[in-house]
């Protein structure tokens, strides 16, 4: 397939500027394009994959992608799809969530490849030079204030009288603009890509080219990924899911992609994924005979944390999601297990309780909270239905010591199948 017939079956190709002139284009040789990336904070989140992981995408088939980093547009602020205006960051946060959000852009683009590798660049280098008399000299004369308040992300803002949009924000888009403009007199870049909520800032860039540089630029829109459900994607409970692990643990990232809605799993394993068709369609066909299997939600989890993480980290996030579903503790690191304490119920108790003689298993299930009472506590060891660090305990008389310590610091308490408790000793 084409990059653009790839985009279309992935459910990808939200908009394009001029679909048939872009597809001519493509096919005479490859293009370089760019998609940009304020650094409002400092981690990605997995609402940024789809337009990341669609520059890797155009890198794959050979073109040349440019991620810009937004020092200077990121100090104004993006009033697409915001009902209310930013709180503006100074430098030095700007400056200090680009190092980072540089390092995660690494993981996801091919830098290092000697036939198109990927280039990397902050949009402040080419604007904090230029004055305001110049810039509006000889970029803002170019743009009809009509046009602009047009726009659907300024049009919005303005018709909420209590909102509303500063200058400042209403500025943005001939900012976006610019950096098309240099991109494409400079870089000889060709194509923009970002979400749909950002069609208006890519147009007015094409229109700067052509009025300016005589030359004809393209524009491609990638959807704006919404649940099933109705929810927004990306978002927990807990808030944002962020490509940073200081942010969201390797484990916490995993689990978000294995309890997708299985309404969207296909979806999601082509919008996230690098799978072929063929791979897709069986997991696809596995999903539909055996959903309880969850192979294509593993599938999409393992994906998706390998690229972002490493497989490593994602073998430690594997391996701790088992641990909930009863699987082996021998040889776990305690890292993956702590991976797991934040995600279940923590009861502490005084390591004092467990040195010499130990402590009654039946009262660590009462005192945990697994067991009402000694005598439920007792029923359930003898019908198998009590597990201490995942290991079946049938004998009711069992007495928990320090030597049954993981780590020197937990117990696993289990009853059931997914009732879980740590139990931390200090």
């Amino acid at each position: 397939m084409t990059i653009l017939e790839e985009l279309q079956w992935r459910g990808l190709l939200a908009d394009c500027t001029d679909s048939e002139a872009l597809a001519k284009r493509l096919s005479e040789g490859p293009v370089t394009l760019y998609c940009g990336f304020d650094p409002t904070a400092d981690s990605l989140h997995v609402g940024n994959l789809v337009p990341l992981l669609g520059l890797r995408r155009f890198q794959l088939q050979g073109h040349h992608p440019i991620a810009v980093a937004g020092g200077a547009t990121g100090s104004i602020g993006d009033p697409s799809g915001k009902t209310q205006e930013r709180q503006l960051l100074t430098k030095e946060v700007l400056g200090s969530n680009i190092a980072k959000v540089k390092e995660q852009l690494r993981r996801l683009l091919d830098f290092e490849t000697k036939r198109n590798p990927a280039q990397l660049v902050d949009n402040a280098s080419w604007t904090e030079s230029v004055s305001y008399l110049n810039f509006l000299r000889d970029i803002g004369k170019h743009f009809s204030v009509n046009q602009m308040v047009a726009k659907e992300s300024v049009r919005a803002r303005m018709e909420d009288r209590e909102v509303g949009i500063s200058y400042t924000e209403f500025s943005y888009m001939l900012l976006q603009a610019f950096d098309f403009y240099v991109l494409c007199r400079d870089y000889n870049c060709e194509l923009q890509i970002g979400g749909s909520d950002q069609w208006g800032n890519i147009t007015a860039g094409i229109d700067l080219c052509r009025k300016k540089l005589g030359k004809h630029a393209y524009g491609l829109t990638l959807p704006l990924i919404t649940n099933s459900d109705g929810t927004k994607f990306g978002k927990t409970e807990t808030g944002a899911v962020w490509l940073d692990t200081g942010r969201t643990s390797v484990y916490k990232f995993y689990q978000f992609w294995i309890r997708v809605d299985d309404r969207d799993i296909i979806r999601y394993l082509k919008f996230f994924t690098f799978l072929s068709r063929e791979e897709i369609g069986a997991l696809e066909k596995q999903h539909a005979e055996n959903p309880g299997a969850r192979a294509a939600h593993k599938a999409l989890a393992k994906a998706v944390t390998d690229l972002v993480h490493g497989p490593d980290a994602t073998a430690e996030a594997m391996r701790a999601s088992e641990i909930l579903f009863g699987g082996d503790l021998a040889g776990v690191s305690e890292s993956t297990f702590n991976e797991i304490v934040g995600e279940v119920p923590t009861k502490e108790i005084g390591k004092n309780e467990l040195e010499g003689s130990g402590k009654p298993l039946v009262e660590l299930l009462v005192q945990s909270g697994l067991c009402p009472s000694k005598g439920q506590a007792r029923k359930d060891i003898e019908g198998g239905g009590a597990y201490l660090n995942n290991v079946r305990e049938g004998d009711f008389q069992k007495v928990v010591t320090t030597r049954d310590l993981l780590f020197g610091k937990h117990l696993l308490l289990r009853k059931g199948k997914r009732n879980y408790v740590v139990v931390s000793a200090k």
